[in-house]
């Protein structure tokens, strides 16, 4: 039985409207974002890779059967984030500040407008799928805080029932996030639950990885990046 078919026949009385997915997401832009890898591969390589991850997140974002935001980095992104997907959608800026404080922010903002189970994404995972994507809503029926552990140490998706606790002091962009996040998480009396393990893309190591493991997604945007790395590699 697949993580979605249990999804279904949960009872109905324990399930909430389906959780909120927030993609934050940056314009993709020379020498902008991807910096790791930009000083392997050079800043060409670097944005084109950023453009075709940013089409991997967009496409989890279209499927997605709950509600959606789009949260780019900047305000003034906000009409080029609004025409990013033709699928009903809010478009929640993020504020200045650092990745926890930014994060506080539009969560904030988003329970102030009634949202509830709230799940974060970026867009440098292209190999979350339909089953960890429905693992994740699972986990936000029985706990607090859902995390889904990256293979360096961060994480790549990260939910919650409740607001969460202070984010603005945690080692953001380190291999220490992920343990710092669920001690706060902790200090806080939250539950939590952890995903199945999966990695993002910060070096060109993982772009060869990531070549191989998309093999058999058929999913559209993850064969064009496929494709691309390919012939680009």
């Amino acid at each position: 039985m697949t993580l979605m078919d249990k999804l279904a026949i949960l009872p109905y009385h324990i399930m909430r409207t389906e959780p909120t997915l927030v993609v934050f997401c940056k314009k993709p832009a020379l020498h902008q974002g991807k910096q790791r890898l930009a000083k392997q591969t050079g800043a060409q390589f670097a944005y084109e890779v950023a453009k075709q991850l940013l089409a991997c997140a967009l496409e989890d974002a279209y499927i997605w059967r709950g509600p959606l935001v789009i949260s780019p980095a900047h305000e003034r992104d906000n009409d080029w984030s609004s025409e990013l997907i033709d699928k009903d959608h809010l478009c929640v800026p993020q504020p200045e500040g650092n990745l926890g404080e930014r994060i506080m922010a539009v969560d904030s903002e988003l329970r102030s407008r009634g949202h509830h189970d709230i799940i974060f994404i970026g867009t440098d995972a292209p190999v979350l799928n339909a089953d960890f994507y429905t693992q994740a809503q699972i986990g936000l029926i029985k706990y607090d805080i859902i995390l889904g552990p990256a293979r360096d140490g961060g994480v790549t998706l990260m939910g919650a029932s409740r607001p969460w606790p202070d984010l603005s002091k945690l080692p953001w962009s380190s291999d220490l996030l992920g343990e710092s996040l669920a001690k706060a998480c902790r200090v806080a009396e939250m539950s939590i639950t952890f995903l199945s393990q999966t990695y993002d893309i910060d070096k060109k190591e993982d772009l060869v990885r990531l070549k191989e493991d998309l093999v058999d997604d058929k999913r559209p945007a993850r064969v064009s990046l496929r494709n691309w790395l390919v012939l680009n590699l």
